[in-house]
């Protein structure tokens, strides 16, 4: 028996998020999963109840800003979180193989990646090696934006990627239309340490208000 139980809804597995954040922001962390006793519980298998894709950012570490242990989330990371071939496989390998019943688009404000972009679609500079890659994927997201601010750029990215995911990926369309997956996007404020949904697709509630996770 795993840590979290292994049979969570879209609904309960972002609960379980949501409520992590909130411990994260209060700054009443439990720390949950990461002792021998859940290393020797993970070994043989992984049960994890999210697959969470984010940026590279050393600033936005899942486990940490959703109060996470080891077995917990099936982590995908790139600069500005660009869902490219390897990235989709990852994320159908989650939810097809490993049965993971919710994905969270995780962007953060204060964003390299989109920022490099914007400069880029500002001034014609380009970006340097493989880079270019990664903004050839954020641009057309952001490049009628004009001089609107950074931090509608990052939802905006995040909205078009969510929006992207379910239509390349036919193996997440199917488990959101079957109602055994939810996909959310979200994005993280660096110093409040809040997650803030933005758009989901499938059985999940954001919850009331502004949107933001926890009180």
């Amino acid at each position: 028996m795993l840590g979290v139980p292994a049979d969570l809804t879209p609904a309960e597995a972002w609960r379980v998020l949501a409520d992590g954040n909130a411990r994260f922001v209060a700054g009443t962390v439990e720390h949950p999963s990461q002792g021998a006793d859940r290393r020797a519980e993970v070994r043989d298998e992984q049960r994890p109840y999210a697959v969470l894709v984010g940026c590279s950012d050393s600033r936005v570490a899942a486990e940490i800003i959703f109060d996470r242990g080891l077995g917990d989330l099936f982590v995908v990371r790139t600069a500005g979180h660009v869902p490219d071939v390897t990235v989709l496989g990852s994320i159908e390998y989650g939810v097809a193989l490993l049965g993971v019943p919710l994905v969270v688009v995780l962007g953060h404000r204060g964003c390299g990646a989109v920022a490099a972009t914007r400069d880029h679609v500002r001034t014609g500079r380009e970006p340097v090696g493989y880079v270019r890659g990664i903004v050839d994927r954020i641009r057309p997201h952001v490049a009628d934006l004009g001089e609107a601010p950074d931090d509608e750029a990052v939802r905006r990215h995040v909205r078009a990627t969510v929006r992207e995911l379910v239509e390349d990926s036919v193996v997440v369309a199917r488990a959101v239309a079957a109602g055994t997956c939810a996909v959310v996007g979200a994005t993280y404020e660096l110093v409040e340490g809040r997650v803030v949904p933005e758009v989901a697709r499938g059985p999940v509630d954001l919850g009331p208000g502004d949107g933001s996770m926890g009180a």
